[in-house]
Parts: structure tokens; sequence; C-alpha cells
């Protein structure tokens, strides 16, 4: 109301109506369901690698020592670098999946570590006076131990999972996407959609995460 200027601040009223007129449309459905495919495709693959990679240097001071500067790296490379180098390297559907991978990974994989170095020593020394085998502490003793923090490190990695999506669509321009349909909302100053698309991905990722708190509920609890 006071800045009256819709291409700066549009009202919540245009905002609805923007994003009303984005629901009857079947490319906002077909958009929204590839966002949504390159986002979880990035947070598997991430929770995958870094809960097994976690899993060897969390158990193997050797294997920590030898990835722990790597990832440290990957940690403080800025995301708009990373972003423009898999523009290089990849097909413009894929960046975004490694990106939301290269982000997520190194959360996975610290809270996975965390999780194993929290295992209460009592517990491992009881496994080696009753010679219990290396492969069944792993299962039955570190799995437990870190659970809790991998849950932790599941959630965080999936709401930054879907701004560094967003942002490597906004740069890598794939055909449906919904960085794209931000991109040309800039372009062409329709401001109202850009904030409904906005609207979108923050119902998205709050969905996701409810979903996989559920999830982890039933797999913890």
């Amino acid at each position: 109301m006071i800045i009256d200027q819709e291409i700066y601040l549009p009202s919540p009223i245009t905002t609805f109506y923007a994003l009303i007129d984005m629901l009857k449309t079947t490319d906002t459905y077909i958009t929204i369901l590839y966002s949504t495919y390159r986002t979880v495709a990035g947070f598997l693959i991430s929770c995958g690698a870094g809960i097994v990679l976690g899993y060897f240097c969390g158990i193997n001071k050797l294997v920590y020592d030898l990835f722990n500067p790597l990832i440290g790296i990957i940690r403080t490379i800025p995301v708009m670098s990373i972003i423009i180098i898999a523009i290089m390297w990849f097909k413009d559907t894929n960046v975004p999946i490694f990106v939301a991978f290269l982000m997520c990974f190194p959360i996975i994989w610290t809270n996975t570590i965390s999780g194993i170095k929290s295992t209460d020593v009592k517990l491992l020394q009881m496994c080696k006076v009753y010679n219990i085998n290396r492969l069944r502490i792993i299962k039955s003793v570190y799995f437990y131990s870190s659970i809790p923090y991998i849950k932790a490190g599941m959630i965080s990695a999936l709401g930054l999972g879907w701004k560094v999506t967003s942002a490597a669509e906004v740069l890598s321009l794939p055909k449906y996407s919904i960085g794209r349909f931000l991109y040309d909302s800039k372009v062409y100053l329709e401001i109202p959609d850009l904030f409904a698309w906005t609207f979108i991905i923050i119902m998205l990722s709050i969905l996701f995460e409810k979903l996989l708190k559920i999830f982890l509920r039933g797999l913890y609890d």
C-alpha cells in the first residue's frame, strides 16, 4: 500500500490471482514434477553417498583423514561457482541434480560421522568383550547410534536442496523447470508470477520436509 508499485512489490491479492492462473495450466504441473524430480534425485544421491562414505570415514580414521580435506573444499566453494562449472560439464537438465548432490552431500556426510563418533564407548567395549564381529557392530551399534544425526542431516539437506536446485535452474534454464519461469518472470517483469513461483517452491519444500519427517519417524521410532 505504501509503495503502490506492482513492479516492485505485488499485493497479496495480485500474487494470489497469478498463482490461480498458473494452477489452471498443465505446464505448471509438468514443471513442478520435473523440478521435484531434480531436487529429490540430487537429495537421494547425496544421502546414499553421504551415509555410505560417512560410515567408512566414521569407523576408519585413515579414510576420514583422506576425505576430510576434500569435503572441506566442497563446503567452501560458492554455489554460483559450482553451478557455472556444472553448466560446462553437464546437460542443462542434469546441472540442478549435480548441484543439489554436491551441496547436500557434505551435510549428510558430516552428520553420519558425528553419529558414529557419538556411539556409547561402553557398548563398543561390551562388543569387544563378547567378540562380536565387526559387521554386526556396524549394523546393530553404529547404525542405531547414527540414525538421529542422519535424520537431522537429511532434513537440513532437503531444505537446502530446494534452494540450490532452483538457483541452478535459473542459470542452466532446463525446458521444464521452476527456475526457468523465475528467470522469465524477471526478464518480462512479471513480478506477481515471480512471487507466485516462489510461493510454490516454499510450499513444496514444506510438504517434502513433512513427508520426510513422517518417513524418518517410522524408521527411528
